[in-house]
């Protein structure tokens, strides 16, 4: 990810508001729903180095989760042991940053982190931080 923090802000507040921030539109539903929409084939095969590599982030069936358009999105409950709500979109840089957007609970987060060698577990505990505030 490159860009500011407020931008990628505005971003998942436009993903979560489903086109509009501020009375700006930015792009019709239709294309947010679009981009939020598992759009993998059934059976898609990945590489076996996929499910080591991302844990419970990987965009796998067995994970509960496809790909949309730019993004990882949840298609399934009770697959991954990481929380969050059918809907929710994921990515995550190389060194660190990510973002996720739950429309389910109306929450989104941007942690703009630099931990190459910790950003798995960085990224997992900060998850479980936010949902276990929410309960």
């Amino acid at each position: 990810m490159v860009s500011t923090a407020a931008d990628y802000a505005r971003f998942c507040q436009t993903l979560l508001d489903r086109s509009q921030t501020e009375e700006l539109r930015v792009a019709s539903r239709s294309t947010i729903a679009l981009m939020r929409a598992n759009h993998l084939p059934p059976g898609i095969g990945y590489g076996p180095g996929t499910p080591a590599r991302f844990g419970a982030l990987a965009p796998t069936p067995e994970m509960g989760q496809g790909f949309g358009l730019g993004f990882w999105v949840r298609t399934e409950a009770g697959r991954n042991p990481l929380p969050g709500s059918v809907g929710d979109q994921y990515w995550g840089g190389a060194y660190g940053t990510f973002f996720w957007v739950d429309p389910v609970e109306e929450l989104f987060a941007v942690p703009m982190m630099q931990a190459p060698a910790g950003r798995l577990q960085a990224r997992y505990v900060l998850r479980h931080l936010v949902y276990q505030a929410l309960v």
